[in-house]
């Protein structure tokens, strides 16, 4: 007969598998961090693994807003930028007036200030939500972007205010002039920050978040304050927010009007929906494709925002729980062992599937030098093909192409549709 001291013998193992599945991803990525350098080592490739420790930092605090707390902000840039702005003017102040700060603890200081800043916009947005939320944000950071150009002694005009990291006193006798002493610096707020919104989304106040995002007339009536939970996420969003624009400043230099624009907050709207807003590691996920398509694509063609654009209305179209959650859908034929099945009848449909998309690519691209090319530059080379595309039968070729194998993607799709159906469905025996 078991006892209950027995019973709970065999639960301590299960207690300690869970405690070891949650830590094991944070161990893993601080490895990774660590040996990526020795991995890359151009300077190209840590110049974009620092843009990817910014933007993921910017886009696990916009998370905060969206994914957590249901707020759609159309300003959320706003508090990068003031924070990188507050940073650039801390670190000149390092320069000039010799203040002892150690760089490392530069982003904090962003951080403070771009919480400060949304506690002063928090106070009278976050009294109602949705809609009205939406449009006082998109005010807010249209007025602060035409406020940067004014306020000059700020925001530096049109030209921005520069700073130089190298001259504060040394942190165990590093300068941070070099690019991967400066990865390790964000690489190491990367991991404090990420670790932070973690910890802040399994707290008392993130889970009323997400009880007042759920449904905010019921955390009402269980005595909880909507507007005052929505200001308190939104100031911590705000400090994160900050800490991304101070990481910013470290690794540019340079703060412009560019940093706080629409523009900048579209960016990271599309980028936490790209990677899947109802995850934590969605805007993980989308901050590094955003920033490898940005990076690579910008280096091959000259219309990579039209194939961005495309993958995120494609999306949220047909995949609106992001990449993230287009993962999280093979979950259960991995739990009922049967991922075997969709993993093969993948492998028949993937040559199609790709053959469609070169074709469209390069009917894109055959029309764009088509309609941009210099005069007489009418040759143009695809994956290694030389044509001119001024004539119709490179565009007619690409049509017949993606037709072909649209047809045969087709004829394919419901054997696929078949085999998920297999894949997910739990027979008797389980």
């Amino acid at each position: 007969m078991m006892t209950v001291n027995d019973a709970s013998k065999q639960e301590r193992p299960s207690a300690q598998s869970t405690s070891l599945l949650t830590f094991a991803p944070w161990v893993a990525a601080i490895v990774l961090l660590l040996v990526l350098p020795q991995i890359f080592t151009s300077r190209t490739a840590l110049t974009v693994m620092n843009q990817m420790s910014i933007t993921i930092v910017f886009a696990l605090s916009y998370n905060m807003l969206l994914g957590q707390g249901g707020m759609l902000s159309f300003g959320h840039a706003v508090y990068m930028g003031m924070g990188g702005f507050f940073a650039i003017h801390v670190m000149n102040m390092v320069e000039f007036d010799g203040l002892p700060l150690p760089l490392p603890l530069l982003p904090l200081f962003g951080g403070l200030f771009g919480m400060a800043f949304a506690a002063i916009i928090g106070s009278f947005s976050t009294r109602r939500a949705g809609t009205v939320f939406a449009m006082i944000s998109l005010g807010v950071g249209e007025l602060i972007a035409s406020s940067s150009v004014i306020v000059v002694a700020f925001f530096g005009g049109e030209e921005g205010v520069s700073g130089d990291r190298t001259e504060g006193p040394r942190v165990f006798g590093l300068n941070f002039a070099s690019h991967e002493q400066v990865y390790y610096l964000l690489a190491s707020w990367l991991v404090i920050s990420a670790l932070a919104m973690f910890l802040y989304s399994r707290t008392p106040i993130g889970r009323i978040t997400n009880a007042v995002r759920d449904n905010e007339e019921r955390a009402e009536f269980l005595g909880y304050s909507q507007r005052m939970v929505r200001f308190m996420s939104f100031c911590a969003a705000g400090f994160f927010a900050g800490i991304a624009g101070g990481l910013f400043a470290i690794n540019y230099e340079i703060l412009t009007e560019e940093n706080l624009n629409l523009a900048t907050s579209g960016s990271i709207l599309l980028i936490t929906f790209l990677g899947g807003v109802g995850f934590f590691i969605g805007p993980i996920i989308g901050a590094i494709v955003f920033t490898l398509l940005q990076s690579v694509l910008s280096l091959y063609t000259e219309i990579w925002q039209l194939y961005v654009g495309i993958l995120f209305v494609s999306t949220v179209m047909f995949f609106p729980s992001g990449l993230t959650g287009l993962i999280a859908m093979h979950i259960r034929p991995y739990k009922l062992g049967k991922l075997g099945l969709l993993l093969k009848q993948y492998l028949i449909v993937v040559i199609p599937a790709a053959v469609l998309l070169l074709a469209c690519i390069a009917f894109l691209e055959i029309l764009f030098h088509a309609r941009n090319a210099f005069v007489g530059d009418e040759e143009m080379t695809f994956l290694g093909m030389t044509f001119n595309s001024q004539s119709p039968l490179p565009l007619l070729i690409t049509v017949v192409i993606a037709v072909v194998a649209y047809w045969i993607l087709k004829r394919l799709a419901p054997a696929l549709k078949e085999t998920w159906d297999e894949a997910n469905h739990a027979g008797p025996e389980q």
